[in-house]
């Protein structure tokens, strides 16, 4: 078996692993990536996101006269994140995080040329526990794609890129560790199926986290507060993060922590993609403010469920009903209006950087992509009448347990109370969107109180929704200089994990649940710090 050796090796070409290594490149530190996708696919499961990531202080929340700070932002992190330890590992990410969001990720990434769009979005305010306490989520103009293009296109255009080398559809199957020292891979050419090892002075694993390459290991860590598995679940990451290096680490005492903490989305669907279905992939919406959440029989849920405000909330109580899955009850009016999706692929607008086009779908609504959606997916249900569409569902089902008498006195009771008017809003969800519709980067994407049986807001859809992983809250445990820790607390010499592989930071930097737009934030932060360290340098 021939030995290969060099001097930084990163695991992985994801937005952590291209993070690493343009700031090992800013140092004159020669650097291997290996990455097990093609080539196409170089930037991970980052380039399908929307590109949202989560800043306090920016010249945008400034401008907008958002009056955010490092210190409400930990605050916020802590509370909404359940942490009961400040001092631990991930307590600890999660204020270098807030302290640094400008510093250390944001103005790197306007050095990139990337760009955000003006308004500030403000997900997961929160249900039973307040989230986010002012709008953080900015959006990247270009979407996920136009991020990871511009930061891996920095990369590969280095002034020092003669000292970058890139190995695709290559899989590190394991990591030699000799004495508390990790010395070297186990990697096979997945092209040739030659297998060889490497040597190296440090090694950097960025190979994602374990929710997607197989969902029984998801399900083996699933978190208690949620209930049993759904048989249904969707994988909405990436078919690589299969967790090969987290169950190779915890063989040689370097358990992963945290595990069981998982964050998953509530409005998945399976992917209209024929070749990514094979991997029982699904497609992450994001439902209207104004449609209804019912559970599989049509009875709504209560609380009410509205998009935007806790995802977490959203999927233990969807959970928690026999069926496991959900229904969003809409009309077109609403969906044009309203209705998105997690991801580069279908949100056009954002990813070709089209101002028209986007000025014309906030003015007028976003009808391809509603169209696109309806003639896609058989899990979008159209029909003119109430009657009908449960009638649709049930076919559709195949179990007949939607019941039009339930759903028929629910959309009613709603519809009556918008009629009463705004003054006499008691309804959890009209209340909410009050709120919502008082903040303009809200206001523009949410109707205003719209009745969900108007025959001229026409035709009603109802989308089939199953719960869809997507990230792993927990991972490797590092230090805050993005080191890897073994059973004992000691540091691993020579070994470093970022991004999701190490829980985002720390093994866990997020707690029980995100502020969201903290994922892609954390993949940069702790691809630099280990960038930085390794060089001899310090953020």
């Amino acid at each position: 078996m021939k030995v290969l050796n060099y001097e930084n090796i990163i695991v992985g070409g994801g937005l952590a692993g291209i993070s690493t290594a343009i700031e090992l490149l800013d140092h004159n530190k020669k650097v291997l990536i290996i990455e097990r996708d093609v080539e196409a696919h170089f930037g991970g499961l980052a380039k399908r996101s929307f590109g949202g990531i989560l800043f306090s202080g920016t010249p945008q929340q400034k401008k907008a006269g958002i009056k955010d700070s490092p210190q409400l932002l930990y605050e916020d992190w802590m509370r909404y994140g359940n942490f009961t330890e400040t001092e631990s590992l991930g307590a600890q990410w999660a204020k270098f995080y807030s302290e640094h969001s400008i510093s250390v990720i944001y103005n790197w990434l306007i050095t990139k040329k990337v760009d955000f769009l003006p308004v500030v979005n403000w997900p997961e305010r929160g249900m039973d526990v307040k989230g986010n306490s002012v709008p953080r989520w900015h959006i990247t103009w270009g979407t996920g794609y136009d991020l990871t293009h511009k930061v891996s296109n920095y990369l590969v255009n280095h002034p020092n890129k003669e000292i970058l080398e890139i190995k695709f559809q290559h899989k590190v199957e394991s990591i030699i560790i000799d004495n508390k020292k990790a010395v070297g891979l186990e990697v096979i050419d997945e092209l040739t199926k030659e297998r060889f090892n490497i040597t190296s002075e440090n090694i950097i694993i960025a190979s994602g986290g374990i929710m997607g390459g197989d969902l029984k290991l998801v399900k083996s860590h699933w978190p208690t507060r949620f209930q049993t598995p759904p048989d249904s679940l969707l994988n909405g990451s990436h078919k690589y993060a299969d967790g090969t290096l987290h169950l190779d680490l915890d063989k040689k005492g370097i358990p992963s922590t945290n595990l069981n903490k998982q964050w998953h989305y509530a409005a998945g669907i399976p992917t209209p993609d024929p070749e990514r279905g094979k991997f029982r992939d699904g497609l992450s919406l994001v439902p209207p403010r104004s449609a209804i959440w019912v559970d599989a029989t049509g009875k709504r849920f209560m609380p009410p469920l509205v998009a935007y405000t806790d995802t977490s909330y959203f999927v233990e109580h969807i959970l928690k009903t026999k069926d496991q899955y959900s229904w969003s009850i809409m009309n077109r009016k609403i969906a044009i209006k309203e209705l998105a999706v997690s991801g580069s692929d279908y949100m056009t607008s954002f990813r070709n950087r089209d101002k028209l086009r986007l000025i014309k779908d906030v003015l007028f609504g976003n009808k391809d992509l509603v169209n696109r959606l309806i003639e896609e997916s058989d899990h979008f249900i159209v029909a003119d009448t109430l009657p009908n569409l449960v009638k649709k569902m049930n076919e559709q089902d195949k179990n007949n347990v939607v019941d039009l008498e339930t759903l028929e006195k629910d959309l009613k009771a709603y519809d009556d109370e918008v009629d009463r008017g705004k003054k006499y809003f008691n309804d959890e969800q009209l209340r909410r969107l009050v709120n919502f519709r008082l903040y303009k980067g809200d206001k523009i994407r949410t109707s205003k109180f719209q009745k969900i049986l108007d025959p001229k807001a026409g035709p009603l859809i109802a989308v089939k929704q199953y719960i869809l992983s997507r990230k792993s809250l927990g991972g490797i445990p590092t230090n805050l200089n993005s080191q890897v820790i073994d059973k004992n607390g000691d540091t691993v010499s020579g070994l470093y994990a970022v991004g999701e592989s190490a829980g985002f930071g720390g093994g866990g930097i997020h707690g029980s649940r995100s502020l969201e737009g903290t994922f892609l934030g954390s993949c940069i932060l702790t691809g630099r710090v280990a960038g930085a360290h390794i060089a001899g340098k310090k953020l």
